[in-house]
């Protein structure tokens, strides 16, 4: 039963996987749906503040890493920007997690001017929103359509 939380907490930790799979993932399987919230979201938030932390070192390797593959803007960086003009970090922050990724929105949102402070504030409301509508909707459409069956 451990290993299964454990697998919560790292799902929730990879990014593109996140807390959008790992939350539903969890309660189907059968596990408890407090502790699969709790796990998820102390997963998701250990790589997000990690990213924060290390914003400066990351965005070297990760330009690094996109001009070796030849790569230019993706369609996921597209659509962040459009966020970000429109919505500002707020909007990237709670769109984020069900649109491009969390990961994905801490760093574009740092690299077009976010504060880390900002950055951490904004992602912790998100995540933790997220967190709560992806479980608690899951735990109750569960229930309901295994109570009809």
């Amino acid at each position: 039963m451990i290993y299964e939380y454990f697998l919560v907490f790292l799902g929730a930790a990879i990014p593109w996987f996140e807390i959008a799979v790992v939350i539903p993932l969890g309660i189907v399987w059968g596990l408890s749906p407090f502790w699969v919230m709790i796990l998820a979201f102390i997963g998701n938030m250990v790589t997000v503040l990690a990213l924060i932390i290390g914003f400066d070192r990351f965005k070297i390797w990760y330009t690094k890493r996109q001009e070796a593959k030849g790569k230019t803007a993706s369609k996921k960086s597209d659509r962040a920007k459009k966020i970000w003009n429109r919505y500002g970090l707020p909007g990237l922050a709670m769109l984020g997690p069900v649109l491009i990724g969390t990961h994905i929105a801490a760093f574009i949102g740092m690299t077009l001017g976010a504060t880390k402070k900002n950055t951490t504030v904004w992602l912790t409301i998100s995540i933790a929103a997220w967190t709560l509508a992806f479980g608690l909707l899951t735990a109750l459409g569960f229930d309901f359509f295994t109570d009809k069956i």
